[in-house]
């Protein structure tokens, strides 16, 4: 959770809100019903709740835990998010 605060920080996201980001996002690894998970597939099952949350800050998150290794990456990303607000 301190990487998605990194993310966080800056954007009108409380801390209340990360509290219930955490909560779904242990949820969502319970129900997955293994013992244990890599820490990289917490910081997968973070993206979407976060990216509901605050799409810039998805986007930082994401940067690091989607591998965005080019801009295109990024355009990619921010194309499916224009894409997604445009469809609300």
């Amino acid at each position: 959770m301190s990487g998605v605060g990194k993310a966080c920080q800056g954007r009108p996201v409380t801390e209340d809100q990360l509290a219930v980001l955490a909560q779904q996002v242990e949820e969502t690894v319970r129900q997955n019903g293994v013992s244990q998970i890599e820490a990289h597939d917490i910081g997968l099952a973070i993206l979407e709740p976060l990216r509901e949350l605050d799409q810039i800050a998805y986007l930082r998150f994401a940067s690091v835990y989607s591998s965005f290794d080019t801009l295109e990456d990024f355009e990619r990303a921010i194309g499916e998010l224009r894409q997604e607000s445009a469809s609300k």
